[in-house]
């Protein structure tokens, strides 16, 4: 099973308000994507996944009007 450190973001769509709610983890998993998908069960998502050159793993996901984004660096 692979670590991976974790930064979940969540973007605020509020006018004049640039803030966004940022966690770090740390985790260990297989399969990324399965535990993206997990996280967001039982609601309706679109995820569009992404590699960086440093091999960093970008999920960008939409939810209940809500944009967030899930980056996995191997650690």
């Amino acid at each position: 099973m692979k670590e991976y450190e974790t930064v979940w973001e969540i973007f605020n769509e509020c006018a004049n308000n640039q803030m966004r709610d940022v966690f770090i983890d740390e985790i260990c998993t297989d399969d990324p994507e399965k535990f993206v998908l997990d996280k967001f069960k039982g609601k309706e998502v679109s995820c569009e996944k992404s590699v960086l050159p440093d091999g960093s793993i970008v999920f960008d996901i939409m939810t209940s009007g809500i944009r967030q984004r899930y980056m996995f660096t191997e650690i």
